[in-house]
């Protein structure tokens, strides 16, 4: 048996988490058991591929793995955006290749359709809004981004809307930014109770084993996955734990491992509402990728959210925390002067992986383990889509967007230690000291 040497660890003051409805975690596993499917992770990812194999195969149980509680972990602390368009940051127009740009629409679109659907039918209370989203600019490099992204659209024939600074304050109450694209396809969500939503409403024919990290590991004509009160023994093993994948062998020295971090205000008053003015509930994402997303969720919390960190043993780092959250009181009190006595209730770190290429694995890693890994940082959709797609697949179903997965090429290598560590961090440095009022 080879060990696993991390384990997901997240630090507790998820407001996500703790703002959604509770719920009562399914018992960790115990003793001995055989499946014909295991799938180790519970997020976005992992839930989809679990729901899927088990719909394929209805006469066949699947084991679904989660090494802490539902909704606690990755997948309930992204800022919860689901998004259509496709966003290439290597290319000019961030469209780059029609073709590819296209393909990665149908992809996000399908995505977007299989969450609105679960939410529906099984009444996911998760704060589900198709309001669009926001880019907004303040300095001129961020405004040339929103320039170039318009012909990215242009090309891919999407619409939108250009709101000049002036306006902005109908819309998102804060005279901060000078100019903004409203995009309408991106979905909002509170990613939390989303998760927690499509956990508690699996097929029957899928057990959901929460506080079991797996801690060693055996493949062969079986897989086997122990743990330290017992172990699991499946046919086929499905990977959709993002970097933590390199912990069980595969796509070494790939992923990124890096930890972006939030904060969450408390709500506000009535008087605080109307002194802000806008929309009740709005999302923005920064021209500069080093900037701040900030959210108004249906509750009148504001989110804000940036600063990121390169943590290669996957573990978060609370110095971070401790420093961050000034970079949050700064970037809050720039943008909503007219709420100068609202605190945050609830700060926390949210991981995501990341490859030097933007892409990542979809398909076989090995005999009887597949894999779906390295989400680069669109885990609601793209995470929800390919779970489904691999599960598919599996199943022996080929359409365009399977083999337009099948076909990408996967994560590429990044250089050894410590030349990676010292590149990553020079680059987070200069990115952030770059972004400037955009942060």
């Amino acid at each position: 048996m080879t060990r696993v040497t991390t384990l997901p660890a997240d630090d507790a003051a998820c407001g996500w988490y703790h703002t959604s409805a509770p719920r009562r975690a399914k018992e960790s596993h115990s003793g001995e058991k055989k499946t014909r499917w295991a799938v180790i992770g519970a997020g976005f990812t992992g839930l989809a591929a679990a729901r899927q194999l088990a719909l394929n195969f209805p006469d066949e149980e699947v084991v679904l793995i989660e090494a802490q509680e539902v909704g606690f972990g990755t997948s309930g602390r992204n800022a919860g955006f689901a998004i259509d368009l496709p966003h290439d940051i290597g290319a000019k127009d961030y469209i780059g290749d029609i073709n590819i740009a296209q393909s990665t629409l149908k992809l996000n679109l399908l995505g977007q359709s299989i969450l609105r659907s679960l939410v529906e039918q099984h009444g996911i209370d998760c704060q589900m809004h198709a309001c669009g989203k926001y880019q907004g600019a303040i300095e001129d490099r961020g405004v040339a981004v929103l320039d170039a992204y318009r012909s990215g659209l242009d090309k891919l024939g999407q619409p939108y809307e250009v709101i000049e600074g002036k306006d902005l304050p109908d819309h998102i109450g804060t005279s901060f930014y000078r100019k903004a694209l409203f995009t309408p396809g991106t979905i909002l969500i509170q990613p939390s109770a989303l998760v927690k939503g499509l956990a508690d409403s699996l097929p029957s024919n899928v057990t959901l084993y929460e506080n079991t990290p797996i801690t060693d590991f055996e493949y062969g004509d079986k897989v086997v996955l122990g743990h330290r009160n017992g172990r699991i023994t499946a046919d086929k093993l499905v990977l959709a734990n993002n970097a933590f994948g390199m912990r069980f062998g595969f796509l070494q020295r790939t992923m990124l491992p890096m930890f972006l971090y939030a904060s969450l205000t408390r709500p506000l008053t009535a008087a605080e509402q109307a002194q802000l003015g806008g929309k009740p509930f709005w999302g923005v994402i920064p021209a500069d990728p080093f900037g701040s997303t900030v959210r108004r969720t249906p509750d009148n919390r504001i989110l804000m959210r940036n600063s990121f960190s390169f943590n290669p043993n996957q573990q978060p780092k609370l110095h971070c925390l401790e420093r961050f959250v000034r970079n949050h009181r700064l970037s809050f009190e720039r943008r909503f002067p007219m709420l100068p006595d609202v605190d945050f209730e609830y700060t926390w770190s949210g991981s995501l992986a990341l490859s030097q290429n933007h892409k990542g694995f979809f398909g076989q890693l090995a005999p009887n383990v597949y894999g779906v890994l390295c989400c680069n940082g669109l885990g609601v959709t793209r995470g929800t889509v390919t779970g489904t797609l691999l599960a598919d697949w599996i199943a022996g179903q080929r359409n365009e967007q399977i083999d337009f997965l099948l076909d990408t090429s996967g994560p590429n290598k990044v250089p050894p230690e410590p030349f990676l560590s010292i590149g990553v961090n020079a680059t987070l440095w200069w990115g952030q000291m770059k972004a400037g009022k955009e942060m």
